[in-house]
C-alpha cells in the first residue's frame, strides 16, 4: 500500500486520477473510471456531493478535455469473482491503459497489490483528476440503471440507483431478487 499523506498535494500533468461507483450497490454493474485532464474545470469534486444536473454539466466537460477508460464489472462477475479480484483487474488494465509515465491516484486505502497506484482516502474530494473520474463512473452507472429501471420497474432502480435503500430493500423482499442483483450481497 502506498499512501499519500493527508496533506500532501499533488500536482501532475501526468496524474491519473481513479474511482469507482456501484461499489456497493445491491444491483447492477460496479464501474470503475479513470481521468487524465488535459485542462482545468471549475467546479470538480466528489461526484456524491454534485446534483445529477451539475455532474452531467461537468461531465460532458471531461469528456471533451481528458483522456479517459471507463472499466463495467457486471454483478455476475463480482459474484464469482468478489469485489476485490474485479477491483484489482480494473486497476491493472487502467495501468496497462494509459502511458507507463503516468501518476496513477486511485481513491480509498488499497491498491490491491498492482504497483504504481498510488492511494488516498477522499482523494474524490481533494483531487480533481480523481474528482473526474468519480464523475464519470457515477454518471455512467446513473445512466446503465436508469436504462435497468425499464426492465425492472418494480425495484425503482432510477430513484436507488440500486444502493441498499429502506425502500429498496422492501422491494426485494415484496418481488425477491431479480437477475441483476448480486447474490453474493446479503441484506441485512
Amino acid at each position: 500500500m502506498n499512501l499519500f499523506a493527508e496533506n500532501e498535494i499533488i500536482i501532475s500533468k501526468n496524474l491519473i486520477g481513479i474511482d469507482e461507483a456501484g461499489r456497493g450497490a445491491l444491483a447492477g454493474p460496479m464501474l470503475l473510471s479513470a481521468c487524465k485532464l488535459h485542462k482545468d474545470i471549475t467546479g470538480l469534486c466528489d461526484s456524491k456531493k454534485l446534483n445529477e444536473k451539475k455532474r452531467e454539466e461537468l461531465y460532458t466537460q471531461i469528456i471533451k478535455n481528458s483522456s479517459y477508460l471507463i472499466l463495467s464489472f457486471s454483478s455476475d462477475q463480482i459474484d464469482t469473482l468478489g469485489l476485490s479480484t474485479c477491483l484489482k483487474k480494473g486497476l491493472s488494465i487502467i495501468k496497462q491503459h494509459f502511458n507507463k509515465d503516468n501518476d496513477f491516484l486511485y481513491d480509498g486505502n488499497t491498491n490491491y497489490g498492482i504497483s504504481g497506484i498510488r492511494t488516498l482516502i477522499k482523494a474524490d474530494s481533494k483531487i480533481p483528476q480523481v474528482s473526474a473520474a468519480s464523475i464519470l463512473a457515477k454518471v455512467n452507472k446513473d445512466r446503465i440503471m436508469n436504462f435497468l429501471a425499464k426492465e425492472f420497474p418494480q425495484y425503482h432502480f432510477e430513484k436507488n440507483k440500486a444502493y441498499g435503500t429502506k425502500m429498496h430493500k422492501e422491494l426485494i423482499t415484496k418481488f425477491g431478487p431479480c437477475k441483476l442483483h448480486r447474490k453474493s450481497f446479503k441484506l441485512v
